[in-house]
C-alpha cells in the first residue's frame, strides 16, 4: 500500500484523537470491537425492558437478585477458562458462549414458548451479558495499551461503543416491523461474531508494536494465566487499591439503582400506555448517547489531561450529588430525566474510560480475574442489595424525595473514593516508570560491560 494512503488516514484520524501512526490499526480494531458489543446490547435491550415492565415494577428487586445469583455462577466458569487457556484463546470462547446463548433464546422464542420464566430468564441473561462482555473488553484494552496510550486513546475507543449504542436502537426501530422481534436476535448474534476477528487482529498488533516484544512478556501472553478459578476474590481482598475500585463500583451501582427505581415509579405514575413509556425511554437513550459521543470524541482525553485522573473520576459523582439534591427538592419527572441523561452521559464519556485507566498499571491476573469479579459480582451485588434497600425504605414510608436525600451523602463518599483512587493510580504509574528506567539502565550497563569485556 502506498505511504500516502495511511498518512492521509492518519491526518484524518488526528482530527478526532491523538493517535500515533503505529497505533492506527489497533485503535480502529478496538473501535469496531466495542461498537459491535454495544450495538448488540442495544438491539436486545428493548426486548429486555419490555419483559421487565411486563413483570411489574414491584418485582424488579427479584430480577436484580436473580441477576446477582447468575453472576455468582458465571464468574467461577470464567476463572476456570482464564486459568487454562491463553488470552488469544479464552477471549473468543467468551463471545462464542454468549453467541450460543442468543441462538438458544432464538429457538425458545420461535417455538412459541410464552412462559413467564423464559421472559425472566432473558431479562437476567441480558443483565449479565451487558456487564460481562464489556468487562472483558476493557480488561483486554488495559492489557494491550500502556498508561500513556490509555489516557490518549480510551476516550475515542469508548466512542465506538457509543456509536454502537446509537445504532442498535435505530436498527431495532427500523427492522422490528419488517423482520419481527425474534429475528433481531439473529442480527445480534451476527454482530457478536465480529469481536473475535478484532481480538485476533489486536493480538497480532501487540506482537508487532513492541508491547509484547519483551520475550518474558510475550511468553506470558501465549500461555494460560493459571491459578485458581476463584483467584479474583483473594486478589481483591489483599489489595487496598482493588478494594477501593470495588467500593467505587459498589457506590456507583447503588446510586444508579436508586435512580432506576425512582425513574420506574415516576414514569409509571406519569404514563398509562406502554407505547408512551417506550418512547420516553428511547428518548432518554438517544439523548444520552448523542451527548456521550460528542464528549468522548472531543473532550474526554482533554479533560483527563487537564484535570488529571483523580478529578476526572470525582467529577460525575459530585454532579450526581447535586442532582440528587435537586431531585429531593423537586421530585418530578422532568428533573429526573435531565439528571438521568447527564449522569449516564457523564458515566459513559468520562467516568467509565477513566475507571478503566485504573487497571492499566496492574498485572494480568488483576486485569482479568480481579477486574471481572469487581465488574460483575460486586456490581450486580450492589444492584441487588440496593434494590432491596430501596424497597425497604419505601416500605417504611420514605418518600421519593427522602430517598433522593439519602443518596446525596453516598454520592459524596463516591466522589471522595474516586479522587483517592486517582491519586493512588498516579503514584503507581510513577513507581512503575521509575522501575522501568532502573531496569533499562541496568540492561544498558550490562551491555556496556559485555562490550568492554570483549575488547
Amino acid at each position: 500500500m502506498p505511504r500516502s494512503e495511511p498518512s492521509g488516514f492518519h491526518r484524518f484520524l488526528k482530527r478526532w484523537v491523538r493517535v500515533e501512526p503505529s497505533e492506527i490499526g489497533a485503535v480502529v480494531l478496538a473501535f469496531v470491537y466495542f461498537f459491535s458489543l454495544l450495538c448488540t446490547n442495544y438491539i436486545l435491550r428493548p426486548i429486555r425492558e419490555e419483559m421487565g415492565i411486563a413483570g411489574g415494577v414491584d418485582n424488579l428487586q427479584w430480577l436484580f437478585t436473580g441477576t446477582f445469583v447468575a453472576m455468582l455462577t458465571l464468574v467461577p466458569l470464567f476463572g476456570w477458562v482464564a486459568a487454562r487457556y491463553p488470552r488469544k484463546q479464552f477471549l473468543p470462547y467468551v463471545y462464542y458462549f454468549f453467541l450460543a446463548n442468543i441462538l438458544i433464546f432464538y429457538a425458545l422464542f420461535t417455538s412459541d414458548i410464552k412462559h413467564a420464566y423464559v421472559a425472566r430468564a432473558f431479562f437476567i441473561w441480558l443483565s449479565v451479558f451487558n456487564l460481562f462482555v464489556v468487562s472483558v473488553f476493557w480488561s483486554f484494552m488495559a492489557d494491550i495499551f500502556s498508561d500513556p496510550q490509555a489516557k490518549r486513546l480510551f476516550g475515542f475507543i469508548a466512542g465506538g461503543g457509543t456509536i454502537g449504542a446509537l445504532t442498535g436502537p435505530v436498527l431495532t426501530a427500523s427492522l422490528v416491523g419488517i423482520i419481527g422481534v425474534n429475528n433481531l436476535l439473529l442480527i445480534a448474534a451476527g454482530l457478536l461474531a465480529l469481536p473475535v476477528l478484532c481480538i485476533q487482529g489486536l493480538a497480532r498488533w501487540t506482537k508487532k508494536s513492541g508491547i509484547d516484544r519483551d520475550p518474558q512478556k510475550e511468553a506470558e501472553s501465549d500461555r494460560p494465566m493459571g491459578g485458581s478459578i476463584f483467584a479474583g476474590i483473594p486478589l481483591v481482598l489483599r489489595s487496598p487499591y482493588l478494594l477501593g475500585i470495588g467500593a467505587l463500583i459498589l457506590l456507583y451501582s447503588t446510586l444508579a439503582t436508586f435512580l432506576y427505581f425512582e425513574q420506574a415509579a415516576l414514569v409509571e405514575n406519569a404514563f398509562s400506555e406502554p407505547e408512551q413509556r417506550v418512547a420516553l425511554f428511547a428518548g432518554i437513550d438517544f439523548s444520552t448517547n448523542a451527548i456521550t459521543i460528542l464528549v468522548q470524541v472531543f473532550l474526554t482525553a482533554r479533560i483527563v489531561e487537564r484535570l488529571g485522573l483523580a478529578w476526572t473520576l470525582a467529577l460525575i459523582p459530585l454532579g450526581v450529588a447535586v442532582g440528587f439534591l435537586v431531585l429531593g427538592l423537586a421530585p418530578v419527572l422532568g428533573v429526573l430525566v435531565v439528571m438521568q441523561v447527564l449522569r449516564r452521559a457523564g458515566n459513559f464519556s468520562l467516568t467509565k474510560p477513566a475507571r478503566e485507566m485504573l487497571y492499566v498499571v496492574l498485572g494480568k491476573e488483576e486485569k482479568y480475574k480481579a477486574k471481572n469479579f469487581i465488574d460483575t459480582v460486586v456490581y450486580r451485588g450492589g444492584d441487588a442489595v440496593s434494590a432491596w434497600a430501596y424497597t425497604g425504605l419505601r416500605a417504611i414510608g420514605v418518600s421519593l424525595a427522602g430517598v433522593a436525600f439519602v443518596a446525596v451523602p453516598l454520592a459524596g463518599i463516591w466522589a471522595w473514593v474516586s479522587f483517592r483512587l486517582g491519586r493512588r493510580n498516579a503514584e503507581l504509574v510513577a513507581a512503575k516508570r521509575l522501575r522501568f528506567k532502573d531496569h533499562s539502565r541496568g540492561i544498558r550497563h550490562e551491555r556496556f560491560t559485555a562490550r568492554n569485556d570483549k575488547t
